[in-house]
C-alpha cells in the first residue's frame, strides 16, 4: 500500500533553539485558553522579545501570537466545518492525502503477518534514536522492514520524557530486542518532518486487523486537516463504531507519519491523544502554520 503524506521543510536550527522553542510551544498548546504574550513567553526563555520572536518564527514558520490563533478551539472547528464535504471520501478517492500540499511524502505501510504479530517481535532487533524535529524532540525506533514507533519527548518537567517513551515502545514490541542507534533512524526523522531524502517511509505495523484498517484510514487525512471519529468508522465501514474507533486511533504508535492528530470530537474539542492534549494541539497548528506560511 503507497500513500501519500504531506509535511512541510524545516529551516536548520539555531543552537538551543530546539528547547527553547519546544518549551514555548508546549505552553501555548497547554494555555491555550489565556495564552502568554510574547514579553512572558521571551523573559521565560531569558531572551528579548525582538530575539524571541525570530527564533520562533525560524523554527515554527510563524510568529508566536498566529500560532497561539492556531491552538484555540475555534480554528478546530473551522476545520471541521471544511471537513463537512467530505473530505476523508474525497482523499480516498483521489489516493492522496490532500491537494494542499508543500511537499510529497510517500508511507508503505507494511503489517505484521499473524504469526509475527503473535510473536510481540521474538527474533527482532529494533534500533532507536532520539531526534530534534520542528516541535521539539522525537523518539524514532525501527525493525528491518521500516520504521516501528515515532513519540514525542516532552522538555524536562512538562510531560513523558525519554524513559517513559522508551517503556512505552518496549511494552510494544516486548519479545524484541533494543539498540540505541540514531544513526539508523536519522534518515526517517529527515524524510518525515523536513522532506530531506528521497523514496517511501516504510512504516512496519504491529496491530489487531481492526486496528491496521484504522491506521490505513488515518492515512488519507490531508495535512493541515481534520476528521471525526465518525467519518473513520464510516470510511472503513463500520458505522456507529465510533470508540472502538477512538481506541485503535489512541493505540496508534507512529504518531505524526500516521496522524492520529488529525482525528477529533465533533465538538472540536482536542483530547483522547497518546501523547497529550496539548501535542495534538501543537500539531494541528504547526501544521496550519505550515500552510498560512
Amino acid at each position: 500500500m503507497t500513500i501519500m503524506l504531506t509535511n512541510a521543510p524545516v529551516d536548520e536550527e539555531l543552537d538551543n533553539a530546539g528547547l527553547i522553542v519546544q518549551r514555548a510551544i508546549e505552553r501555548l498548546a497547554r494555555d491555550w485558553q489565556a495564552p502568554p504574550d510574547l514579553d512572558d513567553l521571551a523573559a521565560e526563555a531569558g531572551l528579548s522579545p525582538a530575539h524571541f520572536q525570530k527564533l520562533f518564527k525560524r523554527r515554527a514558520g510563524v510568529s508566536p501570537k498566529r500560532f497561539a490563533q492556531f491552538v484555540t478551539l475555534g480554528h478546530a472547528r473551522r476545520l471541521l466545518r471544511e471537513e463537512r464535504g467530505g473530505l476523508l471520501d474525497a482523499a480516498y478517492d483521489l489516493g492522496l492525502s490532500g491537494p494542499s500540499r508543500l511537499h510529497d511524502l510517500f508511507v508503505v505501510a507494511e503489517a505484521c503477518t499473524p504469526g509475527e504479530y503473535k510473536a510481540a517481535g521474538a527474533g527482532l532487533t529494533i534500533r532507536w534514536g532520539v531526534h530534534d524535529v520542528p516541535l521539539g524532540r522525537a523518539l524514532l525506533a525501527a525493525t528491518p522492514r521500516g520504521l516501528c514507533w515515532l513519540s514525542f519527548v516532552a522538555a524536562p518537567g512538562t510531560g513523558k520524557g525519554l524513559e517513559e517513551n522508551l517503556a512505552e515502545l518496549r511494552a510494544e514490541w516486548p519479545a524484541a530486542g533494543l539498540v540505541e542507534d540514531p544513526a539508523a533512524t536519522a534518515s526517517m526523522a529527515a524524510r518525515a518532518f523536513e522532506g530531506v531524502g528521497e523514496g517511501p517511509v516504510t512504516v512496519h505495523l504491529r496491530g489487531t486487523n481492526f486496528q491496521l484498517k484504522v491506521w490505513q484510514a488515518l492515512l488519507a487525512i490531508p495535512f493541515g486537516q481534520v476528521t471525526t471519529y465518525d467519518a473513520v468508522a464510516r470510511s472503513i465501514g463500520r458505522p456507529g463504531a465510533n470508540r472502538a474507533v477512538g481506541n485503535a486511533v489512541g493505540a496508534n504508535p507512529i504518531s505524526f507519519v500516521i496522524p492520529c492528530h488529525r482525528v477529533i470530537r465533533k465538538t472540536g474539542v482536542l483530547d483522547n491523544y497518546r501523547w497529550g492534549p496539548a501535542r495534538k494541539r501543537a500539531l494541528l497548528a504547526w501544521e496550519a502554520a505550515r500552510l498560512a506560511g
